[in-house]
């Protein structure tokens, strides 16, 4: 797995700006507040989810700790869709149990490749077998995470991302 360290502090996110969490995926940073957490006053970022409407409140300083990052860039977004063009599957281990483990993992990692890789290994399983309740629902997170944050980062809508997709699965 590609690590995305950075050795300088990323500047820290505007009201109004686009963020990614890595378990709800894309937002909308709605602000800072102040917070008191576990009897410590903190400065919270307010992430509005897009998809859910959810509202994910993240500590500032743990801010890189948890995972949470500006949408990639458009190039970077290129690169996720080549992965999933590419012919390799990610997870070849046998028992069915290991596999779902370590797809599990590669959504909780955040990284849009490793979820470019369980959507696009998933989506090929599910031309070979009907999915299981687990897969599909591996499918369908590792699907959403991704699909906003790439209609994004090529400034074109979901619908746009969605068709392109099945067209790389239907090929």
């Amino acid at each position: 797995m590609e690590s995305q360290v950075s050795t300088q502090p990323r500047r820290p996110f505007k009201s109004g700006e686009m963020a990614v969490h890595p378990a709800h995926g894309v937002g909308e940073m709605v602000g800072v507040e102040q917070r008191d957490l576990g009897g410590h006053p903190a400065q919270v970022y307010v992430i509005k989810i897009i998809d859910t409407g959810l509202k994910v409140m993240v500590p500032v300083d743990a801010a890189e700790r948890v995972g949470l990052r500006p949408v990639m860039k458009k190039r970077e977004a290129d690169k996720i869709i080549d992965i999933l063009r590419a012919p390799e599957v990610a997870v070849d281990v046998q028992p069915w149990n290991r596999r779902f483990r370590a797809y599990t993992e590669m959504l909780k990692s955040g990284l849009p490749a490793e979820i470019a890789k369980v959507l696009r290994d998933m989506y090929r399983l599910k031309f070979d077998k009907d999915l299981s309740f687990g897969e599909r629902r591996l499918l369908d997170q590792a699907r959403s995470l991704l699909i906003q944050e790439l209609a994004l980062a090529k400034k074109v809508t979901r619908a746009t991302i969605e068709t392109e997709i099945q067209e790389i699965f239907s090929a």
